[in-house]
């Protein structure tokens, strides 16, 4: 199993349909587990994707429409009956606050895992600025107040053994030379950090789900190495699309083109489209030549080699 993958619990929009869940994805990233929007029935879905609660560190809300947010109330009941041992945090809009709050309270349970809640307002910004990655939120334009959210790594060095060896650099002095950039050998030759490393780019996700085309998807999108996006509709639909605050195939597939996105999945679609293929065809058209994935229910896909 990749250490870093997304994990898809459901790709339905509104109405679920014989096949596809209401949302819900869990993003793994080393020791982290993010789960984006549960809809109705997630917890059903982990089960069957084997993804356990203990598996969560972070529950991550772009809006309160039902599909998105339904499944809150039996994750998190479900979080204190396993009695998970490490903090869980909520990212969730401000304005919505007491959605959360009903949901999270919507039948008596014992809490044994508090969850703290860390609400997004405003046009989003940085929720965890760590050595290991930063996390933050974008404003949407839908209907009702939305943000998408971004995990960046920040780029670092990969040792090069060989290099290291011809230097006679060994044991607790690579940890020294990566710490401080420079080395003095015992035979006085001063080595540099960028003589036995080369240059290790972070790696980066974005979750981008209800929304029309706007700043926050291209900023959310900019770079990444894999795009979660919703594609409610095809393109022959894009008015409809407008008014209800959505995306088509063809406008995901632009954006992450201009973005220069490397792996892109589609997802969110409208119950009237029973074959998915034309998503990808229509992604494609708009200019999309990278890695593609149109989302299936319980479908693991790992995030791409580091280039």
């Amino acid at each position: 199993m990749s250490s870093r993958e997304l994990v898809v619990l459901g790709t339905a929009s509104q109405v679920p349909t014989r096949h596809r869940n209401h949302n819900g994805y869990l993003l793994r990233w080393d020791g982290e587990g993010i789960l984006f929007d549960p809809g109705e029935g997630t917890q059903r879905q982990m089960l069957l994707a084997g993804v356990a609660a203990h598996d969560l560190n972070r529950l991550c809300v772009t809006h309160f429409h039902g599909d998105h947010s339904l499944g809150l109330a039996g994750v998190i009941q479900r979080i204190n009956l396993d009695r998970v041992p490490h903090p869980v945090t909520a990212h969730y809009p401000e304005s919505g606050k007491r959605f959360f709050d009903r949901l999270r309270w919507s039948t008596a349970y014992r809490e044994t895992v508090p969850i703290t809640e860390e609400p997004v307002s405003g046009e989003g910004g940085v929720l965890v600025a760590g050595p290991e990655f930063t996390f933050e939120a974008r404003r949407l334009s839908h209907p009702v107040e939305s943000y998408g959210y971004r995990l960046t790594e920040p780029d670092g060095r990969r040792m090069l053994p060989d290099r290291l060896a011809g230097f006679g650099i060994r044991g607790a002095d690579v940890g020294r030379i990566r710490r401080d950039g420079v080395f003095t050998t015992e035979d006085g030759v001063t080595v540099t950090l960028d003589q036995v490393s080369e240059a290790r780019r972070g790696q980066s996700f974005a979750f981008v789900m209800d929304t029309r085309l706007c700043e926050g998807v291209h900023a959310l999108a900019d770079g990444c190495d894999m795009l979660v996006i919703e594609s409610t509709f095809l393109d022959d639909e894009t008015r409809l699309a407008e008014e209800h605050g959505h995306l088509t195939a063809g406008q995901a597939g632009r954006a992450a083109a201009e973005a220069g996105v490397r792996h892109l999945v589609l997802t969110h679609f409208s119950q009237r489209y029973a074959e998915p293929a034309e998503f990808e065809r229509q992604a494609r058209a708009a200019g999309f030549d990278g890695e593609l994935t149109v989302a299936r229910d319980l479908m693991r896909v790992a995030l791409p080699k580091r280039r």
